[in-house]
């Protein structure tokens, strides 16, 4: 491709046009032999290269060729490190350009809404803010060794259940705030050379043709010019869909598709400038990933990917529970560990379907806890539970036996296999019942019990928790997972990973419990903008763990929180020091809280933080910059983002529940200018003061000619304040409007407004 873009859509045929925006094939787009315009090979890439056997074939139930399978979306966003995420996007981009891979199909950042939801374990969070910042950092990471990312899934795609032909029913403001904004803040901090649209309609319409998301609000409002392509079989109308901005539909040839572009333009229903739009995008993602080779100077072989998955896989563990001080293992007290649960030897590692990897080593965790634990230490194992659902009690014996006779016990459990995976939603995040009999049962018998739990998604706890002294969510953290696990057991690896998602009670303490499921094709998202922990604040509902939580073996202090508002912003400072006797990563955890708004908002929303490493005893000064977005909410009556001048707590803590040093500022965003309508309240008139002026002239105008006058003392305001100032006139003025309408004067009076404004 070296010829200038308008050269070559003047080259191209209407036909090689329309063909072009269709894949060749499952993993191809198509190339033009003829004018050097190659195809493009893509395939899924959230948390490791799907990359399959043929590009012919779909490849969900079959090994594929392998590649390094790192944490999923879930675990490593509970690693709240972006610098992490950028290193796993450029390994993830030079080993795509070793596999002749050129775009990876990731990541996923929808909401969490639902702790069922099937695709849970490929997204991050529940939070748009961390999801976002992380989601940047890691497609800034591909693209920068030439291979291009593919943001998805756009958008409202938060269960799995019918999701072809389900709306997800959004109000504008939630849909802002919490479903689209970490999608925005990835736009406009990595540029992603594509966005993928999702299958289900949105507030009526499919999200592949849907002019509002692709057009006014992705291209418009945040200037997005790169590619939209469609979910596999996402498209419905793809006339319409061209139309708003969907460029490229896979998998291909799609052939009557192409047939029915070239027929829209010859007909005219379509623009043959439309889809020159929608050819010139793809065209420019072809050059974007053929004109940089790799900055990786060892060949692939010599890389070792592993290693990161390893790392990775450390920082996304969270430690929850550790009572008495039980973990780390001391080696030197210990002569003996019982090893129960299939999951010790079987590890899960990732979730199923599009996302699957085969990867191309697994750490065992029996294997990596025998290893560091020595020769010293007697180690026994016992399976815990079959691989089906049902409660075999000779396998519980076993285990408990085994307990019994050892110093410590470790139960490796977790969502069986089948439970987390595209397609389809979980039925439940409680562990199965034959894992509970036997957490129960060893918790009886061995007081030093420690659980690692393994899932993609929050999981009930309660049957259980309060009987064992420590807790590890291991998540589906990769290949590398075993070995972190056996580090974190041992003390080799301090714990630093934070909870991405709130782990309730219970499922029914969920926001979205009443309407997990949609009805008749809706599904209608009436929690609003309380999602997560959001809502567990409002309802002041204590979760089993909060969002953000995570322990340490060692201690952090906050203190010194200085704020001030400057030109550019808001400008926070503490210090933050390590208390204990151990190297350690603190994620510090900045919350906003609106005290004044005249709307409704959360008790608090993430806006800023950072994972910190400290050496026992070393103290850094921290600054976090926020930006007036920060303190924004979006006002659905303006189409706008508004700051609201007046008081905000700003709250620094070790997780959201956890919060170590708050501070009050009064924040001046200037007065926030009214956009005046037909039915602006008479408490918006009175609250701008050249409205206000206008206003109080046409009522003594008005009061010349009626009987019943009008005056805005405070009785009189404190009765009609929420009237429309258009309804007073149809209320009181009738004898001097005449044959004016209530409409023409309030017209008028806007009009007056606006002018008054302007001089």
């Amino acid at each position: 491709m070296n010829k200038a873009m308008n050269e070559l859509l003047a080259e191209m045929t209407l036909i090689e046009k329309a063909s072009i925006c269709a894949g060749l094939n499952m993993w191809m787009t198509k190339g033009i032999e003829r004018l050097n315009i190659p195809p493009v090979h893509m395939y899924d890439g959230t948390n490791g290269i799907r990359k399959t056997n043929s590009d012919e074939e779909m490849g969900i139930t079959t090994e594929n060729v392998p590649a390094t399978c790192y944490p999923t979306g879930s675990a490593i966003g509970s690693s709240w490190n972006t610098e992490l995420l950028h290193e796993v996007g450029v390994a993830l981009g030079r080993e795509s350009k070793a596999m002749d891979v050129e775009l990876l199909l990731g990541p996923g950042v929808n909401m969490k809404r639902t702790p069922l939801g099937g695709r849970n374990f490929e997204y991050y969070s529940e939070d748009p803010c961390l999801t976002g910042e992380l989601g940047a950092a890691f497609i800034n990471g591909i693209q920068s060794e030439g291979v291009g990312a593919s943001l998805k899934h756009f958008a409202g795609n938060n269960q799995e259940f019918e999701k072809m032909v389900t709306s997800s029913e959004i109000d504008e403001r939630t849909l802002r705030e919490i479903y689209l904004s970490a999608f925005e803040r990835i736009i406009k901090k990595s540029d992603p050379w594509t966005v993928m649209c999702s299958y289900n309609l949105l507030n009526g319409t499919y999200t592949s043709e849907n002019e509002h998301l692709l057009n006014d609000i992705l291209r418009e409002e945040w200037g997005y010019e790169g590619v939209v392509l469609s979910d596999w079989t996402a498209v419905n109308d793809r006339i319409r869909g061209l139309k708003a901005g969907l460029d490229l539909e896979m998998p291909g040839p799609a052939n009557y598709n192409t047939k029915a572009i070239v027929e829209a333009v010859q007909n005219g229903t379509l623009s043959e400038e439309q889809l020159n739009r929608s050819v010139a995008r793809i065209l420019k993602l072809v050059e974007r990933v053929t004109g940089k080779q790799s900055t990786a100077t060892e060949s692939y072989e010599d890389q070792n990917y592993h290693a990161l998955a390893r790392k990775a896989a450390a920082e996304s563990i969270v430690l929850l529970k550790n009572e008495n001080a039980i973990l780390p293992l001391q080696q030197e007290s210990i002569s003996s560990i019982a090893v129960i649960g299939r999951f010790a030897k079987k590890p899960r590692i990732q979730g199923a379907g599009s996302a699957k990897v085969t990867p191309t080593r697994v750490d065992i965790p029996w294997d990596e806890i025998k290893g560091l634990a020595g020769a010293s230490v007697k180690m026994s194992y016992a399976e815990g539970y079959p691989e089906d659902d049902s409660i075999q009690e000779d396998l519980i014996e076993e285990s408990v036996s085994l307990a019994m006779n050892s110093d410590v016990a470790v139960l490796f459990v977790g969502q069986p296999e089948y439970a987390e995976s595209e397609m389809h939603d979980l039925k439940s995040i409680d562990l199965p019942e034959h894992q509970v009999k036997l957490i129960q049962a060893v918790a009886a018998v061995q007081p030093k019990c420690i659980v690692v739990t393994s899932s993609g998604s929050a999981l009930v706890m309660r049957p259980w928790v309060q009987h064992v002294p420590g807790v590890i969510h291991s998540w589906l953290s990769g290949q590398g997972m075993g070995r972190a696990i056996a580090e974190v057991l041992f003390g080799q690896e301090n714990p630093s990973g934070k909870l991405s998602e709130t782990f309730p009670v219970k499922l029914s303490d969920n926001p979205s419990h009443m309407r997990i499921r949609g009805e008749n094709g809706k599904l209608y998202y009436r929690e609003g903008l309380f999602v997560g922990y959001r809502y567990y604040d409002r309802k002041e509902l204590a979760p089993q763990f909060p969002f953000g939580h995570g322990l340490s073996y060692t201690s952090f202090s906050y203190t010194d929180l200085e704020v001030a508002q400057g030109d550019e912003g808001v400008t926070v400072s503490f210090q933050l020091k390590n208390t204990g006797k151990r190297k350690g990563k603190e994620v510090v955890q900045l919350y906003v809280h609106d005290e004044e708004c005249s709307w409704t908002r959360p008790e608090k929303e993430l806006k800023a933080f950072a994972k910190i490493e400290l050496e026992p005893g070393e103290q850094r000064k921290i600054v976090f910059e926020l930006e007036e977005r920060d303190f924004s909410y979006y006002n659905t009556k303006y189409s706008r983002w508004v700051a609201e001048s007046g008081f905000f707590q700003i709250a620094l803590g070790s997780s959201s529940r956890d919060i170590r040093i708050t501070e009050r500022l009064y924040c001046n965003f200037g007065k926030e200018e009214i956009t005046f309508h037909k039915f602006s309240l008479l408490s918006e008139w009175l609250s701008d003061s050249a409205a206000k002026t206008i206003l109080e002239q046409c009522l003594d105008e008005m009061n010349k000619h009626v009987t019943d006058k009008v005056y805005l003392n405070e009785e009189f305001v404190g009765f009609w304040e929420d009237f429309p100032v258009v309804k007073l006139f149809q209320m009181f003025g009738q004898n001097w409007m005449n044959e004016r309408s209530p409409d023409e004067v309030i017209h008028d009076l806007i009009a007056r407004v606006e002018k008054a404004r302007n001089v």
